[in-house]
């Protein structure tokens, strides 16, 4: 039995006794399908505004330039430490 609750992901072939039809196709047949695939799973996603966009832009700049400095004061006192203790 298996469990598709929440589930957005479209169903795998070939497990549900299809006629085996799908290892028979051409490879530009298989990329056809994935590329309707593709594209029906893009129409599902809820793209989000331009606000929300900037507010997600700078929430992450903001989290990179506070990591950024964490480093490097940390590897200036880790730098300043090992030039202490072996030099």
């Amino acid at each position: 039995m298996s469990d598709t609750r929440g589930s957005t992901a479209t169903p795998e072939r070939g497990r549900s006794g299809t006629d085996g039809r799908d290892e028979k196709r051409g490879i530009f047949a298989r990329i056809g399908l994935f590329y309707r695939q593709v594209v029906a799973e893009l129409r599902k996603v809820i793209w989000p505004t331009r606000r929300e966009l900037i507010t997600y832009t700078s929430v992450v700049l903001v989290f990179v330039t506070v990591l950024t400095v964490i480093v490097a004061v940390l590897d200036n006192l880790f730098g300043r430490a090992m030039l202490h203790i072996f030099g």
